[in-house]
């Protein structure tokens, strides 16, 4: 049976199992501190300080970024309240806002070590091993807000997968915390806190972790492992192919 008729059989939870939405607007709440922590030092910290000197397209996908948390933090809410039928014309719109951090996302994991490459501040083959965190990142986030977008009429799943889909973004968040630098294990933790907090609570509320976060962190674990070989000499030939071409 593959992961979409798993996910389909499961898609009904027994009577009184379904999940507050309060729990899941402490669990975006919780998201939205991750980034904050994690980009302080190089984005909001500088911001607040009025050093906003930066090139375009990174202020851009920074402000899709944080367009990307606001937005999850209001349909969270919405759902919270009531507001069902507003929720949902918001996420037809939250579709096409999806698909743009998935391009920003792209865009941006290019210029960046291109960038870098050419102000003499990273050798050629870090960025070319940087392609690989960034291409990795968007990988799991689009196959994560795909299959969200697809399970949309299923809330149970739905909104299991979109979580997933915003703790594969918090790679970059987690990447930036260097004071975690000497405990990779608790950085690991971190970054998936919101969907083991999630998992818990199911086992608390439904007596089992849902399937959709199962897939989700296994899916996410094996793309994590990607770090592994962005020194790898395979992986440099390609990255720097992609390099050459705009540097």
């Amino acid at each position: 049976m593959n992961s979409t008729a798993v996910l389909d059989a499961v898609a009904t939870p027994r009577s009184g199992a379904r999940t507050k939405p309060a729990f899941y607007l402490a669990l975006s709440i919780l998201m939205v501190a991750v980034v904050l922590v994690g980009f302080w030092p190089t984005y909001f910290g500088r911001m607040l300080r009025g050093d906003i000197a930066r090139p375009l397209v990174v202020q851009i996908h920074g402000l899709v970024f944080v367009g990307w948390m606001a937005l999850l933090i209001a349909q969270v809410v919405l759902a919270w309240r009531g507001r069902v039928q507003m929720h949902r014309r918001v996420g037809r719109w939250g579709i096409a806002y999806g698909v743009l951090v998935l391009v920003m996302g792209v865009i941006v994991g290019v210029a960046a070590p291109v960038i870098h490459v050419h102000a003499g501040e990273w050798t050629r083959d870090r960025g070319a091993g940087f392609l690989l965190v960034t291409f990795g990142d968007m990988v799991l986030f689009g196959s994560l807000f795909g299959a969200a977008v697809y399970y949309r009429r299923k809330p149970e799943i739905h909104k299991r997968l979109m979580l997933a889909a915003t703790v594969a973004l918090l790679f970059a968040a987690i990447g930036r915390m260097h004071f975690l630098d000497p405990l990779p294990s608790v950085k690991a933790v971190v970054w998936l806190s919101p969907l083991l907090v999630g998992m818990l609570y199911d086992w608390k509320t439904r007596g089992r972790p849902h399937v959709a976060y199962l897939i989700s962190a296994a899916w996410l674990f094996v793309g994590a492992l990607r770090v592994l070989l962005t020194e790898s000499e395979a992986w440099l030939r390609v990255g720097r192919v992609i390099l050459d071409v705009f540097v």
